[in-house]
This record gives structure tokens, C-alpha cells and sequence, in this order.
């Protein structure tokens, strides 16, 4: 591939031992290797406050400007989300609230969904159990559709995930591997096709 994707890859989590976070490690490894141009997010490092409009109204704070202009600067996306109460977090959910909230009066920032619109996402997710978190790509899916994302079809949701990582923070079996690959693979092609319309 000539070009390569910008890419980016973050959890849904800050937890210092998070399934997800490590998950996400292995994802910024592999499409890195698959051919994309990585930025791997920690969402600890934006100092995102609990969205509220009135705090919104004072002004919007410059790490959620920050998040906007990452988010726009990237076609693809491959999101790790922890599952919480057959959910997604209340850290992610926050995040993609402020993000796609509109600025007013910004001439660049006025048009809330600016950031996820045409995006091409894919869904990702790591836990301890049997179903490895997918409930919360369920409900995930809807929520990233509604905000004009192109949602891969294909996710992977990791179970075992306390069994599932080698010393070095990767996937430990052929199967995991394979199976992140595969959503990996689905996003960078989907962008491409996109590119080209």
C-alpha cells in the first residue's frame, strides 16, 4: 500500500490494568503492521470534565478542541470498549458527548457530528467472561451510527482477557490475533474504498 491510514485506536478506559487499554495496545501493533499510520489515545491524557451545558455555555474546555481536531484528523478508527453493566462506559460515552457537541458561534466546530461523519469505526472489546464484553458493542453500534459513522461489520469481543495477553502486552493465541486482524483489515479496506469515491 502506497499510502498508509491514519488511524486511531483507543480505549474506552484509563484503568492502569485495563483489559481494554491492553487490548488497544495490541490493536496499534497489529495495524501498524497491517499497513496504518497509528495514533494510539489515551484518554487520560485529555482533561474531559462530566459533560454538562451549562459548563459548556462558559466555554468549551480546549482538551474536548484537542479531541475534536484528533477525531477529524483520522478516516479510521478501531475502539476498545470495556463493558460495564452490559454497556459501554461512562468515560466513553462522555467523551463522544462532548466531542460531538457543536460550538456555537465556531465556524469551524459549529456542526457537532464534523468529527464522525464518513468515519469508517471499528468495534473492539476485552473482559474477564465468557461473552468478552460484547454486549457493550451492541450498544455501541447504534450509538456510532446515529453520529454518521460507518461501522465495520465485523467486531471482536476478547474473552478470558486475564489469560489472554503475553508478558510483552500482546495476544497470546493465533485465534485472538486472527480475529483483531480481521476487524483491522475490514476498517483500513473500508477507508480505502471511501477514499477513492
Amino acid at each position: 500500500m502506497s499510502t498508509q491510514t491514519p488511524t486511531l485506536v483507543f480505549a474506552g478506559s484509563t484503568r492502569a490494568q485495563s483489559w481494554n487499554r491492553q487490548l488497544a495496545g495490541a490493536v496499534a501493533t497489529i495495524a501498524t503492521a497491517e499497513g496504518a499510520q497509528v495514533t494510539h489515545l489515551e484518554l487520560a491524557d485529555f482533561d474531559i470534565p462530566l459533560y454538562n451545558a451549562d459548563l459548556e455555555a462558559k466555554g468549551t474546555p480546549r482538551d474536548v478542541v484537542r479531541l475534536k481536531e484528533i477525531f477529524h484528523a483520522h478516516p479510521a478508527w478501531l475502539i476498545c470498549s470495556p463493558e460495564y453493566n452490559g454497556s459501554y462506559t461512562a468515560l466513553l460515552k462522555n467523551t463522544i458527548d462532548w466531542v460531538s457537541s457543536p460550538i456555537k458561534g465556531d465556524p469551524e466546530w459549529s456542526n457537532g457530528t464534523k468529527a464522525f461523519t464518513g468515519k469508517v469505526v471499528g468495534l473492539l472489546a476485552a473482559s474477564p467472561g465468557a461473552l468478552g464484553g460484547l454486549r457493550s458493542l451492541s450498544h455501541l453500534t447504534p450509538l456510532m451510527l446515529n453520529l454518521q459513522c460507518w461501522v465495520a461489520p465485523r467486531q471482536f469481543a476478547l474473552s478470558r482477557a486475564s489469560e489472554a495477553f503475553d508478558p510483552d502486552g500482546q495476544l497470546s493465541t493465533d485465534f485472538a490475533r486472527s480475529n483483531v486482524k480481521a476487524v483491522v483489515d475490514q476498517v483500513l479496506w473500508a477507508t480505502r474504498q471511501f477514499q477513492k469515491a
